[in-house]
């Protein structure tokens, strides 16, 4: 599925669920949304036209029955925490964001008001749901990847390139907890083939570069 087309899956289905239920009343309906990424990123400005025109498509106008509270995060967890914060504090209907991080950050601030995620991997192991058949609680939404496809990678790696011996798992624990989901496949597929797997987790640009041997690497 495209991106755009998963996108208005959102907009046409979780993120209507609280806005439904009020649907018969006059008042305007307020949506918090929360953009992980910065104002003049290509994939974040696609995000929020399709988003604004898919609940358009579904009788939902901004600027007549819907008011919408837009926050970016510009990829900085300081920031995001504090665009989640203000969100919450405009006491949305529902709440809409994307990854881990960002609703990480919301679901801090609030575990009443309605959460809609996307682009999130765990969401169980993240503590955001219950479990994915009965989210429970304020939250719900869609994951992205299974974690099956951490071992998947590996292969696709090993496919591509015959003679790697040495994998580096690179992850960032701030933005990447989700590393966990993908981490038992990976290391069951190094194994298989036979390959070494060394963990790597990165927080800044400073960072130490990887060394020659460990030039293969699968980023979380």
């Amino acid at each position: 599925m495209r991106r755009r087309d998963f996108i208005k899956v959102i907009a046409g289905s979780a993120i209507t669920w609280p806005l439904t239920t009020h649907a018969q009343q006059d008042r305007v309906r307020r949506i918090g949304v929360l953009i992980t990424l910065g104002e003049d990123d290509p994939q974040g400005q696609q995000q929020v036209q399709t988003l604004l025109q898919s609940l358009q498509e579904l009788g939902w106008k901004r600027g007549t029955n819907l008011e919408v509270d837009l926050r970016w995060g510009r990829t900085n967890n300081e920031r995001i925490q504090m665009m989640a914060k203000e969100l919450v504090a405009e006491q949305p209907d529902v709440i809409q964001v994307a990854t881990t991080p960002g609703t990480a950050a919301v679901l801090r601030e609030t575990r009443t008001i309605p959460v809609v995620f996307s682009i999130v991997s765990d969401p169980v192991g993240s503590g955001f749901v219950a479990s994915l058949s009965h989210p429970g609680g304020n939250a719900t939404g869609f994951i992205n990847i299974e974690s099956s496809m951490g071992g998947k990678w590996v292969e696709l790696l090993k496919e591509v390139a015959p003679d790697v011996t040495r994998v580096t798992l690179l992850f960032d624990p701030a933005t990447g907890p989700q590393v966990d989901y993908y981490r038992g496949p990976i290391e069951a597929a190094v194994r298989s083939l036979g390959i070494s797997l060394k963990s790597a987790p990165v927080g800044d640009v400073a960072a130490p570069k990887l060394q020659p041997q460990h030039r293969s690497v699968i980023r979380v």
